[in-house]
């Protein structure tokens, strides 16, 4: 059952065996003897993904159930639901990681000394279900999924350049005068050679030529403040050097819409009390975090 819950999960043979530390053929062949000892086809394969026939979905709901008991059984014995114990996996992006969750896991661990926090900061989003995450920080649209999601709050995609740069090469009108900048691409916002902006009612691709082009926001944001170009990143990013001066806004009327910041979690009958105490104590100090930084953020536009 759980072999079966995880391969449906993952979405993949493949995605399942890494997960789980078995070879793929070992996965395929365990599920297609769960099939032979039920009598029925649970999944229907092609080469691009796996589609459970309506005794397949009936069957993983019904292992849900059964496996979700077993594990509030193992718990309870274990004593998770009497106090916050054991290990947490927690994934951030990078900068709002550094800046504003670690400091609040801080203060999280010094209250409760049975818990460890395993803490992954990267600017893509890790797998839930595959990667065994705990509580996921995401910033952006969310797709529809099982997650529960907690709103702490929301920033924007910007533009922002040196005064020296503006300085020497001046400051675009328009997102079209862009093609005459040097540009610096994050790759986890935008596509190197063409930005988003609002124009008008409509959003519009821009062509852009970007002389740096790097995976990490602190790379982007020291090019920007080394006076290499006009980067584009998101406000509570740069907001440090904006309200220094070190970096200015541009083309503050043409930025896209705001984009939510969430919690998100694994939706359970039941939350481990590891779970349940780090999402009652992070999301309202957070939350009063972004509306802080919001409060910032007027200062800079107006």
């Amino acid at each position: 059952m759980d072999l079966f819950v995880t391969v449906m999960e993952c979405g993949s043979f493949s995605a399942a065996a890494r997960k789980l530390g078995k070879p793929q053929t070992t996965v395929s062949r365990q599920v297609k003897e769960l099939e032979d000892y039920l009598g029925v086809q649970l999944v229907r394969r092609s080469t691009r993904n796996l589609v459970l026939t309506d005794a397949g979905r009936t069957y993983l709901q019904s292992c849900r159930d059964v496996l979700s008991m077993v594990s509030d059984i193992e718990r309870d014995a274990k004593g998770e639901y009497q106090d916050p114990k054991g290990c947490l996996t927690v994934t951030a992006p990078n900068i709002l990681g550094r800046m504003h969750i670690f400091p609040l896991i801080t203060e999280y661990l010094k209250l409760y000394a049975d818990v460890s926090v395993k803490l992954i900061l990267t600017d893509q989003n890790l797998h839930m279900y595959e990667d065994v995450v705990d509580i996921a920080f995401r910033v952006g649209e969310l797709p529809d999924s099982e997650l529960v999601a907690r709103s702490l709050g929301s920033v924007q995609k910007i533009l922002c350049a040196s005064p020296e740069y503006l300085a020497a090469h001046g400051t675009p009108a328009s997102p079209e005068a862009l093609s005459s900048h040097q540009c610096i691409s994050f790759e986890g916002l935008d596509l190197a050679n063409q930005w988003r902006f609002n124009v008008g009612a409509k959003e519009v691709l821009v062509p852009v030529s970007s002389r740096v082009r790097a995976n990490s926001i602190d790379v982007s944001l020291q090019a920007a403040r080394e006076g290499l170009g006009i980067a584009r990143v998101l406000s509570y990013q740069a907001l440090p050097w904006l309200l220094s001066g070190e970096l200015k806004l541009v083309l503050q009327t043409y930025a896209p819409s705001v984009w939510p910041v969430s919690l998100l979690y694994i939706q359970q009958p039941v939350l481990p009390l590891k779970q349940r105490s780090f999402i009652d104590f992070i999301t309202p100090r957070l939350q009063s975090r972004f509306q802080h930084l919001t409060q910032q953020w007027a200062t800079v536009v107006q």
